[in-house]
């Protein structure tokens, strides 16, 4: 479900650039059971012991030969005949929206905006500027002249585009809504010591925004706010209830909450000392204080809309809503602000025609009246919420040794590279592969979001077990990574093209009608097999030179979430784990990445001194 501008469909026709292509855009592809379950298989071969291969294989056998694999493929064919995506809604539905646990950590992300990009301003002149570069590109998508992402000059679905401004996902049971409120709103909301100040943009230049920025800081400073916003951290369901009682309470908590939720976005004005190494900025720009303990968790924060932070030294990130975007999108409005910044090709300051021609209002603060039900209910909130939080471990890792150019001179995908170093450092800490998601977007379907890569496969298994082979010779290393890489390319090119495993058995599945009888079949129930679901490493790949790394929390509760990014020379990852080992694993991340680096670059000096002989 969605309520969105009304304006605005996934497949409406426009001259505009921004929309022009959604009703040219394929629809998502139905897999043939053949291929998905082939596959499958293959991926189950490093992961399981001979017994539970053997049993899986008969499962997929049995379900493959059986009538109901049959009626269950015509019933997501027809399903894909009559929508405009046969996945979108299920998936918005059970990946996000439905999901009634906290979004922080298991939904939200956060970019670290590289060091320095300011130029030393301050925390409200530096606010101000990226409030002006936001307005800027709010323009360009409100009035659809921005041009669509493509891949290899092919147009991508934008139909997300609705959601980067003036949204929110709001709370309600049993699942939560996105809503668009519409582009006629030009406020932002700022977040200064837990209070609401609404601050008008529209005709607004740096120096209004300035001068406004300065009054929140000398009103909110002299007394923090109620915390409500960290209610946006809790179980949806409480969110939910807590949010309906707000409402009944008073006029002005209904208009706070509007105004909050219509906003274009937040803009966190952080106070107190700035975090200085980058595991304390992670722990800020992710979920408030600076590092794991207990305490300031969800401070300064309203989760359930995209948050621009600016710290007290004026160095900045982004807080992203994850439920109806992708990271590409809110990576594009990231890039373009700062970009343009940097190049100066911003106006800051509004020419005549366009300034408004009325003075700038003071700043609104959006009051919240509580009675001792709501304020129990936030501090049980606070307390909940940093208790989780300190279950966490997070680390940055800044790998400098090298990149993707040093990849490139050995003819290999820096991608599929990457994705070894984390198999091999996952077997030398556990002694197996680990179970691995990669993210890839399926955007140039229409409603397109993702497919899972399934980076362990029997060629990864086998590139590690000649690493921890004494005796296997660096030219057999070379050559297993080297298949193991490019199996992981073949892979990620069948889930660019939909033709991945997940998202086709996970269909499949919700097309059980048990309430007239029908049962699951055991291929998607069996232990063994589910493993392979289990994502201990949940990958994902944003690179940027605007930014000094990225993360998200863990998708299981042993596992590992492992965010990266591949520039020039290094490669950055986060960290975030409930295993408390998270330093450990960037260690050997860094460890199996220059034992990779190694055993190429002694192969190849093989190869060229056997070529010269």
């Amino acid at each position: 479900m969605s309520i969105s501008n009304p304006k605005r469909s996934s497949s409406i026709s426009s001259v505009k650039p921004l929309y022009a292509s959604q009703p040219t855009l394929p629809h998502l592809p139905v897999p043939t059971l053949n291929s998905t379950f082939h596959k499958y298989l293959e991926t189950l071969q490093p992961l399981l012991t001979k017994e539970e291969y053997k049993r899986n294989e008969s499962l997929v056998s049995s379900f493959l030969k059986s009538d109901f694999s049959r009626t269950l493929q015509k019933r997501l064919e027809d399903r894909s005949k009559s929508r405009e995506s046969w996945l979108s809604e299920w998936w918005n539905d059970t990946a996000y929206m439905g999901y009634r646990g906290r979004i922080i950590p298991d939904v939200s992300y956060f970019y670290i905006h590289k060091r320095g990009l300011g130029k030393g301003v301050g925390q409200e002149e530096r606010a101000a500027e990226l409030v002006r570069a936001t307005v800027e590109f709010k323009k360009l998508v409100d009035s659809e002249i921005l041009e669509p992402e493509k891949v290899k000059g092919q147009p991508l679905c934008m139909n997300s585009y609705q959601y980067l401004f003036n949204a929110v996902r709001t709370p309600t049971k049993p699942a939560d809504l996105p809503v668009n409120h519409g582009t006629d709103h030009h406020h932002i909301v700022v977040l200064r010591n837990n209070r609401y100040f609404k601050v008008d943009t529209e005709g607004r230049g740096k120096q209004d925004l300035v001068e406004a920025f300065k009054e929140i800081k000398k009103v909110a400073d002299g007394q923090g706010g109620s915390g409500v916003g960290v209610l946006t951290s809790d179980n949806r369901d409480l969110w939910t209830d807590a949010r309906d009682h707000l409402f009944s309470l008073s006029q002005t908590n209904k208009s706070s909450i509007a105004a909050i939720d219509s906003a274009i976005l937040l803009v966190c004005l952080d106070d107190g000392p700035a975090p200085k190494t980058e595991d304390a900025r992670a722990w800020s720009l992710w979920a408030g204080g600076h590092d794991r303990s207990a305490s300031g968790k969800g401070f300064n924060r309203w989760f359930d809309k995209h948050q621009i932070i600016v710290d007290a030294d004026g160095e900045t990130g982004f807080n992203g809503e994850h439920s109806m975007l992708d990271g590409t999108p809110t990576l594009r409005l990231n890039e373009f602000t700062l970009a343009s910044l940097q190049a100066g090709k911003i106006p800051l300051e509004l020419p005549e025609n366009e300034k408004s021609k009325s003075p700038m209002p003071k700043p609104e603060e959006l009051l919240f009246e509580l009675d001792d039900k709501l304020r129990g209910i936030v501090e049980k909130s606070k307390k909940g919420f940093g208790e989780e939080m300190a279950l966490q471990d997070l680390k940055m890792v800044n790998f400098e040794e090298y990149g993707k150019n040093l990849i490139k001179t050995h003819k290999v995908s820096p991608d599929g590279w990457v994705q070894m170093v984390k198999q091999l450092a996952f077997y030398r800490l556990f002694g197996r592969p680990g179970v691995t998601y990669e993210s890839c977007q399926t955007r140039k379907y229409l409603l397109g979001r993702t497919e899972v890569i399934r980076s362990a496969s029997n060629q990864s298994k086998e590139f590690c077990l000649a690493m921890l082979d004494g005796n296997a010779s660096d030219k057999e290393r070379e050559g297993k990574l080297r298949k193991a890489i490019e199996r992981h390319i073949q892979y990620s090119a069948w889930a660019a093209d939909a033709q991945g495993v997940d998202r086709h058995m996970f269909g499949l599945k919700k097309l059980v009608d048990t309430t007239k009888g029908e049962s699951v079949p055991e291929v998607f129930t069996d232990e063994a097999g589910l493993r392979s679901g289990h994502w201990e490493l949940s990958t994902s790949q944003l690179s940027s030179k605007l930014l000094d790394g990225w993360g998200y929390g863990e998708v299981v509760s042993d596992g590992y979430g492992l965010s990266y990014s591949i520039l020039d020379d290094k490669i950055t990852w986060c960290i975030t784990t409930k295993n408390n080992n998270a330093e450990q694993f960037g260690k050997a991340l860094c460890d199996a990445a220059e034992e990779v680096r190694g055993m190429m670059e002694r192969a190849k000096g093989q190869s060229e001194k056997g070529g010269k002989l």
